[in-house]
């Protein structure tokens, strides 16, 4: 269930819904296993995407195309200048910025036409980039197999409730090949299934990145000049 773009990461925060590590009930397999491939269900969701940082981190708030593996939002520093703020828009492969002194609140429906540079979405040293990564990776076009889940590591750390919904706090299991990494990835997952947020850590920061799927309607990204969605 955990990638291989996230199976070098490793929790380390201790905040609400940790309540003691326990086996996944029968139930519990079951809405862990289908949890991604709701977001596919969905083709899409509104994200918010909180990314530490020593020099300040940065938040990008937009949409996730899951089936065709894009995002789109716009990208504010906190506790650091506003150098890095503007729109974003990202695939596997690449990232494509649009830098604005004034960055609004929410992304533009429709990307600017203009004024985007491109790079490549780099695979290691960058929080921004890895949480990018993460991001892309929270859907399945399948469910998991929940009878495996336990088996490879998965476990219940508590409940919670986000945006008014109750939730449980679950790990998922080992990295395909890569024993020892279960509980490297925690998902708040309400009582059908459907993931709430995740939270991981990346690289050298000391707090998790936290991915939180936020209550308003999903929009269809449209993409910027030069992306590219999966088809």
């Amino acid at each position: 269930m955990v990638l291989a773009a996230v199976a070098a990461f490793v929790i380390v925060d201790s905040n609400s819904g940790d309540s003691g590590q326990r086996a996944l009930t029968s139930d519990e397999a079951n809405r862990l296993a289908i949890t991604r491939f709701r977001n596919y269900q969905a083709h899409g969701r509104t994200v918010t995407i909180t990314v530490p940082g020593t020099a300040g981190g940065l938040v990008v708030t937009g949409s996730i195309d899951f089936q065709g593996k894009v995002g789109y939002g716009v990208v504010h520093g906190t506790g650091r200048d506003t150098s890095s703020d503007g729109l974003i828009q990202w695939t596997a492969a690449s990232v494509f910025v649009h830098p604005m002194a004034h960055a609004p609140a929410q992304a533009p429906a429709a990307p600017p036409r203009s004024g985007w540079y491109s790079r490549p979405l780099q695979s290691s040293g960058s929080a921004l980039d890895s949480s990018l990564t993460i991001a892309l990776n929270l859907a399945s076009d399948r469910p998991d197999n929940a009878q495996l889940l336990p088996q490879n590591g998965a476990a219940w750390w508590g409940r919670d409730e986000v945006d008014g919904h109750r939730v449980d706090v679950m790990t998922g299991p080992h990295s395909r090949g890569r024993a020892g990494t279960a509980g490297t990835v925690r998902y708040w997952v309400g009582e059908d299934g459907t993931m709430y947020r995740v939270r991981i850590s990346v690289g050298s920061e000391t707090q998790p990145v936290v991915i939180d799927f936020r209550p308003q309607k999903y929009v269809p990204v449209e993409p910027a000049p030069g992306v590219t969605p999966r088809s």
